[in-house]
């Protein structure tokens, strides 16, 4: 049934294509720069805002939230931790929902509500306060980043995927930066205003910005190819052709929610890819301490504050370049092997030596290596799990998921007690970068193997274009426990 509904959608929607190739070109070119128009900075705003809320409790700390709301022991971390707890909460059940209605106004009305939350927090008084602000901040933050890898997925062919993640990524990357630039504007020029803290008119400002952003993101967000009012008919047929023409399939098809939740789950890749991100996020989680390892070097809050920024600016340069690189030669493994043996070899400097100099290096190393290529890991997921939309959605949800469990148990490789080297922290992230790499390798392995057999399964078989669909895929579901996603003849993996 998906299969000959994949092959009624891909006949309607090029009847409507252009007939040379000269003019399919040029249409494709003027709706990319329309959906990018559209899309891109929209995605791009969200999630500066989305980091600088989460991220503005270690920014606060240098700030003295700690001592004006009498923080001991490892309640700071907590505080920390507690967000994630209610982020991995919402995670897979946000993201099949969205397969269900507009990102439009799911995703800004998410955003408004966190935003109201974070704003709140400059009221909180003690502990107890502030884990509830961070726990309720977490779950309405949770639909944003696997929901806006969706709609990009949804929207983008695999060649483009990795560019287009990289600069939303980006967004959150130069969003650490700001957040150091703000809270030193801040401090410098706020603390004490209207009898407020500086690090309550933090969470006032970047709060309300928060909500304001939200509000205008509705009339100018997309919603999938199919329903986007703002495209002619033209327009909208290419965009599903595109999509089709490279996974087979189209999103406008509907299978059951749960159905694609376990067609993910039993995917062996899917666990590979995330398995990458959660090594990838517990050795990146050193940059909610940033500003406490920079307050290590011993300058004034204002100055360490705006040395945070570089190795974020720094790390944004790398994503756009290795994402731009990947997509152009259609390769993901080595772009992320080679930015994390850099961020291998920051980890070591950082836990070797207690010099200025060389440690706030080993930052930009560290950072760049990370989450330089952070992005790149979404794209060949994208690529990977190109159908259906239910499995799509799933697997990005897993991945936030579980790799975002790193972030409950990372803060607390960042005692007091271990800096200024915070040996154990970084020897542990060394661990995880090596193991990222080897994840890496072991999926490359696996993707050239999978479309060996793809190959020769193609020539036994002899297909022809009018057999379209008939090669099941090796896509953990091989026993038949579930309904197996089906590849068109010519799909191969991106290596």
């Amino acid at each position: 049934m998906e299969n000959s509904g994949s092959a009624r959608a891909g006949i309607d929607s090029v009847a409507m294509l252009p007939a040379t190739e000269e003019a399919y070109a040029a249409l494709e070119r003027k709706l990319l720069r329309k959906v990018d128009f559209r899309l891109m900075p929209v995605l791009i705003c969200m999630i500066v805002l989305n980091y600088l809320d989460r991220n503005a409790l270690p920014n606060a700390r240098v700030q003295g939230i700690e001592a004006h709301l009498g923080l001991t022991g490892d309640q700071f971390n907590i505080c920390i931790s507690t967000l994630f707890a209610g982020y991995l909460a919402l995670q897979i059940p946000s993201n099949l929902i969205l397969t269900r209605v507009r990102p439009s106004i799911y995703l800004p009305v998410c955003m408004a509500l966190w935003g109201l939350v974070s704003a709140s927090t400059a009221a909180v008084t003690d502990f107890t306060g502030l884990v509830v602000c961070r726990f309720f901040l977490g779950f309405l933050e949770a639909p944003f980043f696997p929901g806006a890898l969706l709609l990009l997925s949804s929207w983008y062919t695999p060649k483009e995927m990795a560019t287009r993640t990289a600069i939303m990524y980006t967004g959150s990357l130069l969003s650490s930066a700001f957040g150091g630039l703000v809270g030193a504007g801040i401090q410098y020029g706020m603390d004490g205003a209207r009898g407020l803290h500086a690090w309550q008119w933090l969470f006032v400002i970047e709060g309300t910005i928060t909500v304001v952003v939200s509000l205008a993101s509705v009339f100018v967000l997309p919603d999938f190819p199919s329903n986007t009012a703002w495209l002619t008919a033209e327009e909208r047929a290419l965009a599903i052709h595109r999509l089709h023409a490279h996974s087979g399939s189209v999103d406008e098809e509907r299978g059951p929610l749960l159905q694609g939740l376990k067609m993910a789950v039993l995917d062996y890749k899917v666990w590979l890819l995330t398995l990458i991100v959660i090594l990838k996020t517990s050795a990146g989680a050193v940059t909610q301490f940033i500003p406490t390892l920079v307050d290590t070097f011993h300058f004034g809050r204002v100055q360490t504050l705006l040395m945070t920024a570089p190795p974020f600016v720094f790390a944004a340069i790398v994503a756009l370049g290795v994402s731009v690189s990947s997509d152009r030669l259609g390769e993901r493994c080595l772009h992320l092997v080679v930015p994390l043996t850099f961020a291998l070899v920051g980890f070591i400097i950082a836990a070797t030596t207690e010099s200025l100099a060389p440690r706030y290096f080993s930052l930009f190393l560290a950072l760049g290596g990370v989450y330089g290529c952070y992005d790149i890991t979404y794209a060949w997921m994208s690529s990977t799990v190109p159908r259906p939309i239910e499995k799509r959605s799933s697997a990005f949800a897993i991945a936030n998921m579980v790799g975002n469990i790193a972030q409950v148990y990372s803060p607390y490789m960042y005692p007091k007690s271990s800096g200024p080297r915070y040996l154990p922290a970084m020897v542990a992230n060394s661990g995880f970068v090596l193991a990222s790499i080897a994840c890496c390798a072991t999926l490359y392995w696996c993707l050239r193997r999978e479309n060996e057999l793809l190959e020769a399964e193609e020539q036994m078989q002899g297909h022809d274009d009018d057999d379209a669909g008939s090669n099941a895929s090796k896509d953990g579901s091989r026993e038949g426990a579930v309904p197996v996603a089906v590849l068109d003849p010519g799909f191969r993996y991106m290596l």
